[in-house]
């Protein structure tokens, strides 16, 4: 453990902290763009948002398991549902360190696309990653 410890702060410092704060804001900015494209309400109010780690409802009649379910065996990610009074209601998205790269969030939005479309949910095909792209651009 202490050489996993010492060998991600070699890794932070490698890249150097403004740098990687501002590759975590980037990919940040691209995910909630592209969250939001697909219609996905984040759960904390503007300003007070982590840029790693994305808290959004669920949409209603969603089956929270069968689509975390289906994100993991069908795509490999994993998405951590809600906690306390969020259990159900919500889904925790990591955007941090190694996975916190564009080609993570353009994966996280396809995925979420297919399986809320596989789940009967409306949303405008490839709007996700279009989002993520021009916030990329701005």
């Amino acid at each position: 453990m202490v050489y996993a410890l010492r060998e991600g702060l070699r890794l932070v410092l490698e890249e150097g902290l403004e740098t990687r704060y501002a590759r975590h804001f980037a990919n940040s900015k691209a995910l909630k763009a592209g969250l939001t494209a697909l219609g996905l309400k984040y759960i904390a109010t503007e300003g007070n948002q982590l840029p790693q780690l994305h808290a959004v409802k669920i949409p209603d009649g969603l089956d929270d398991v069968a689509c975390r379910k289906r994100l993991l065996s069908e795509f490999g990610i994993e998405v951590g549902g809600g906690l306390g009074e969020y259990k159900g209601k919500a889904w925790r998205i990591g955007l941090m360190g190694y996975n916190s790269r564009p080609n993570c969030v353009y994966q996280v939005l396809a995925a979420l696309e297919t399986v809320l479309i596989g789940a009967g949910i409306a949303v405008d095909r490839g709007s996700g990653v279009a989002a993520a792209e021009r916030a990329y651009g701005a």
